[in-house]
């Protein structure tokens, strides 16, 4: 899977576990991802969570002929951050032929829950290659 020109090298977003029943993210908070008071944005922590939730889903599809996308997002922001990294860890609720849900955790550098996400993944089938032209 290539990530580059993607919004995870955009946003520096490194991924440390790749696994169906756990995935785990991590990113930056620094100019990139910090809102004009100086803490983390919380779109910024959205995309960690659906990225870290769709690449789970991405290692859990086992028709070559289908994808997933995300279908819903939700993130209850607990707590800021300024500096340093916060890991996302993504496990699955459940893991279905057509939808898959998502509970993502993203903690500080000392394990404090800074933001909790439910995502929803939709398994469609992958557009023909005429319909990409």
């Amino acid at each position: 899977m290539d990530l580059s020109n993607t919004i995870m090298e955009a946003l520096d977003i490194k991924a440390l576990k790749l696994e169906p029943e756990e995935v785990i993210f991590e990113m930056p908070v620094g100019p990139k991802t910090k809102q004009p008071m100086g803490y983390l944005h919380g779109g910024a922590s959205v995309v960690l969570a659906e990225t870290a939730a769709s690449i789970g889903a991405f290692l859990n599809v086992k028709d070559e002929n289908k994808m997933p996308l995300g279908l819903e997002i939700n993130a209850n922001h607990l707590k800021s951050v300024r500096e340093g990294k916060v890991t996302a860890t993504a496990t699955p609720i459940h893991i279905g032929r057509k939808t898959m849900v998502w509970e993502v955790k993203i903690t500080g550098e000392e394990q404090q829950l800074i933001c909790i996400s439910r995502c929803t993944i939709a398994v469609v089938d992958k557009p023909s290659k005429q319909s990409e032209a």
